[in-house]
This record gives C-alpha cells, sequence and structure tokens, in this order.
C-alpha cells in the first residue's frame, strides 16, 4: 500500500488508525517518523515519504514520532495471512529468530540462502533482517524502559543487544532521546495513553497502578485494530482451558508459557480500547518472543474491517457480522501443544479433552511456581511426551496410535507446526500421519499453523450451523460453498459456531 502516494496521503489527513502497521509517514521537515492514525497535525503532502516498515524509516534517517509511537503500532496484517518466503521471514524475525541464531539461523529454518532472504525483504520492505530485527530490539527495549525498574545494562542484554553501546547507540536514534530520558519521560505520564493511540510500550494502566506487580511481572498494553468481538476469543481459551497449564480468574485469561530461556506466565485482560498484559519471566530477554506469541494467540494483528467487509457480503452471514462484528480466530501460544490437544479432542466433548490433557500435564508437565496460585505446570513438550507409556491412555488403542504417531514426528521434525513453517508442507506431512483426517489437519492449520483460510466442514458446531442457516449439509457441498468466504474461512468459522449454545461463546464471569 505504501507505493499508493494518494491513497496514503487521504489515510494521513484522516487520521485513521486502521491503517497503522501497513504503512509509516516520514515527515521531510521534522525527521520523524509517525503511524498513519498520529493525532498531530498532518504535514503537507510534500514533506510524506511513505516506507513499508519501522525499520525502512529509521534507515532513512527519521527517527519515532514521541507522540504516537509508531515502533508499537499494531503488525502488519500481511504477516498475519500470507505463506510467502517474505511472510514466514518477518513471523521468525518476530519471534526472535534473528536474536538467537543470527541470520543464517532464520536462512536455515526458511530453506533459502541468506542472499535470497536479505534481497527479497529488501525489495518489499525497504529493510533487510538485520535491520528488521533491530528496529524490534528498539521497541522491547523501550518497553522495558518504561514499564520495569531494570538497569539499564540489564534492559540492554534482556531486549537481545551485544553490548551497552549499541543499545544506547540505537535508543537515542530511534527515539532521539536516552535511556534514562525515556525513563523519566515515562515516570511523569501520569495518565495511560488516549484511547485511539494504543501502545504496548504503554505504562501501567490505572487498575495496575493501584494493584502494584510483583517483582518480575511487567505490565502493558497490547493494541489491536477495532472492531474486536471478546466474546468468541476469551470464551474459547476459558472454555477450553488445561487445569494447571489455563485459567480464567477475575476476568483474565492465564497460561504458563514455554520460552527460549525459561518459563513465563501472563494474565490477558479484555479492554474497549486494547488488551491488558501482566507478564511474568523467569528471563527478561524472553519479553519479546512472549509478546509475540500472545498477539498470535489472541489473533491482534489481524484486519477485521478486510475481514467483515468481505463475510457480510454473503447474506447468510451478514447478520452473524452486523451482530458481533470484529471475531479473530482464538490460536495458540505453542503450536506442538495445540497438535497434542486436538488428538485429544478427536470424537470427544470439550470436557473430556480438557480431562485427558489434565492428565498428561500432571504426569509428564514441568512443575511451575504461580504466586497467584491456580497455574502448577508446564504443557509438556513432544521430548517429555516421547517416554509415555500408551497403555497409561484413557482412551481406544487407535487413538494412542495417532498420538504416539505425532510425537514421534515432533520429536523427529519431520512435521514443522512452527510459526514459520509452510503451511501447505505441514498440512500434507499431518495427513500422512495414522489417525489424521481433515478434521484434525484442519483445525491444527486454523489455531496452530495461523491459516485464515483454513475450514473444517466436518466439524458438529460447523454442520449445525449450516443446517440452521440453510446451507448445504454435506462435506464436500459446504466446502464448495466456502468458496465466497475465501481468504477468510476461518473466521466464517467462527460466525458460524456462533450460532450455537456452547460456552466458547460467551465470556466467562468475572468471579
Amino acid at each position: 500500500m505504501y507505493r499508493d502516494f494518494e491513497r496514503c496521503v487521504r489515510a494521513v489527513q484522516s487520521k485513521d488508525s486502521r491503517f497503522d502497521g501497513w504503512f509509516f509517514t516520514a515527515v521531510l521537515s521534522t525527521g520523524i517518523y509517525c503511524r498513519p492514525g498520529c493525532p498531530a497535525r498532518p504535514p503537507k503532502p510534500e514533506h510524506m515519504r511513505f516506507y513499508p516498515s519501522a525499520a525502512a524509516a529509521q534507515q532513512a534517517g527519521f527517527r519515532a514520532c514521541k507522540r504516537c509511537r509508531p515502533d508499537a503500532s499494531p503488525g502488519s496484517p500481511e504477516w498475519n495471512h500470507r505463506a510467502d518466503l517474505v511472510a514466514r521471514a518477518m513471523r521468525l524475525i518476530a519471534d526472535g529468530v534473528v536474536d538467537r541464531e543470527g541470520v543464517p539461523g532464520l536462512a536455515s529454518r526458511l530453506g533459502y540462502s541468506t542472499r535470497q532472504i536479505e534481497r527479497q525483504l529488501g525489495a518489499e520492505l525497504g529493510a533487510g533482517p538485520l535491520a528488521l530485527a533491530r528496529a524490534q530490539r528498539a521497541q522491547t527495549a523501550r518497553l522495558l524502559i518504561e514499564t520495569s525498574t531494570l538497569p539499564m545494562s540489564d534492559v540492554a542484554f534482556a531486549a537481545g543487544f551485544a553490548s551497552i553501546r549499541a543499545f544506547n547507540e540505537t535508543v537515542r536514534e530511534v527515539f532521539a532521546l536516552s535511556p534514562t530520558d525515556l525513563r523519566t519521560r515515562a515516570a511523569r505520564r501520569a495518565t495511560p495513553a488516549p484511547p485511539n493511540t494504543p501502545d504496548a510500550a504503554s505504562i501501567a494502566t490505572a487498575a495496575s497502578a493501584a494493584a502494584p506487580a510483583p517483582a518480575g511481572t511487567l505490565t502493558f498494553r497490547l493494541p489491536f485494530r477495532a472492531p474486536l468481538c471478546p466474546e468468541n476469543l476469551f470464551g474459547h481459551l476459558a472454555a477450553t482451558a488445561v487445569p494447571g497449564v489455563e485459567e480464567w480468574r477475575d476476568g483474565a485469561y492465564r497460561r504458563t508459557l514455554r520460552l527460549p530461556h525459561g518459563s513465563g506466565i501472563v494474565a490477558l485482560r479484555p479492554m474497549p480500547d486494547h488488551i491488558s498484559c501482566r507478564l511474568s519471566l523467569s528471563d527478561f530477554r524472553d519479553l519479546a518472543h512472549a509478546i509475540n506469541r500472545c498477539r498470535r494467540m489472541l489473533d491482534l494483528d489481524a484486519d477485521p474491517v478486510a475481514v467483515d467487509d468481505l463475510l457480510r457480503a454473503d447474506p447468510v452471514l451478514a447478520p452473524l457480522v452486523a451482530k458481533n462484528p470484529g471475531r479473530r480466530v482464538p490460536r495458540t501460544a505453542d503450536p506442538d501443544e495445540f497438535a497434542v490437544r486436538a488428538v485429544l479432542g478427536q470424537q470427544v466433548s470439550t470436557a473430556a479433552a480438557r480431562t485427558h490433557a489434565a492428565r498428561l500435564v500432571a504426569a509428564h508437565g514441568e512443575p511451575v511456581d504461580d504466586p497467584a496460585g491456580g497455574l502448577t505446570h508446564l504443557f509438556p513438550s513432544p521430548q517429555a511426551l516421547a517416554a509415555l507409556d500408551p497403555e497409561t491412555l484413557a482412551f481406544p488403542r487407535s487413538r494412542r496410535t495417532t498420538l504416539t504417531g505425532l510425537i514421534d514426528a515432533l520429536v523427529r521434525g519431520t512435521v514443522d507446526l512452527g510459526i514459520g513453517g509452510d503451511w501447505e508442507r505441514a498440512r500434507a506431512r499431518l495427513a500422512e500421519l495414522p489417525g489424521f483426517g481433515p478434521w484434525t489437519v484442519e483445525v491444527i492449520a486454523m489455531r496452530a499453523l495461523g491459516d485464515p483460510d483454513a475450514f473444517i466442514p466436518t466439524d458438529l458446531g460447523v454442520r449445525t450451523a449450516a443446517r440452521e442457516l440453510g446451507l448445504p449439509a454435506t462435506p464436500a457441498a459446504l466446502t464448495a460453498a466456502s468458496a465466497r468466504w475465501r481468504p477468510w474461512r476461518s473466521y466464517a468459522v467462527q460466525y458460524l459456531w456462533a450460532t450455537g449454545d456452547h460456552p466458547i461463546n460467551r465470556l466467562p464471569s468475572t468471579r
């Protein structure tokens, strides 16, 4: 979109926050770059330049606007629905792969040479993987500076910088302030950010300020594009929560997280203009990774306007969209975990699936310490589950074979469900495993891989909704009819599920 000058100018002049993350506006007269919805007075069109990424604007010599904080805008929805090389690379960079493994590690995961990746990223985003990772490190550093009391040296290394000098230079270059000045400005802000400019680097909200977070805990905001319907999103996560790993408490969804350098516990609470996130980490180096996983789990980088505009064009779905627009696809913080849970949920009720999963957690999960109580374990990794005795599993032998086959494939790496994996290749590999039918493959594609066009015509809830709405009843005919919902069929499923009276469609009580 950033190449369409006139369209970008109109978005900036109307301060349309729906385009935040789609492109960035650099102002020649001030040397800063902003998000399209910046509340400041728009510059003259002749002073505007548009860039596809914050990293590209930084490389061109512009610094971040102190008012709208463009580096913390919602992520581009492009990486939310595309499956090509650039989209996969961006998902991995956001997940911190470059910081942990370097560009060669990124290239190895994608199966391309470093030269090819740098060329394609440069052509589409105006910056290479190192510059994109640097921009993310700057955002993580600001988050730690403004929301914690960590010493600056600890902030530098937790954000992924190799040295204090690189940390200081980057912060000054990107924000035109020293790290100490950033922390001082944050301390002086007495009120939360304006409703139309939520960002992940805001200081604690008024509610969290009244209840100070324990040591090692950060509280901040996760931005999203409006509208957002929290009922199906948090309702689904709460209704399917595995005891010991997940819970709904005091109006927030809480769960444990397995992270590269340790573990974490997150509490996510829906608010009118943001998601309040309280995150406890055993190692602050996992901050960017944890934030990315939370955003992905809640599908916060989606473009609900584009999704709903297409779906409401169908007269069957139009009333459902009008009733509760902005439905998201509830995803997962750990793709391997969800694949195991999908097998446990084959042909059983939600309650039975939770019971099976809870038994696995109690027997093979890694214990964690939750000061608030309620959460006891990390969901067991495939490596831990490889040691389980199938005879101890309380379900049919055929499903035991399916589960052990999946665990073996995940351990050996023949099935890659990672955030930068190839969706179609993963589908094909899953379909080769014993006991994996279309329902299991597609529900994993929807919620673990993040494919926005996954469709499950054999699902009981989808078939019931189709029958009530006058849609074709057979899976083949329903799949053919769903072609008009592409490429957003995963979201169409959420609207179909909403027709049923099931706990996944209701926001749980705050008690």
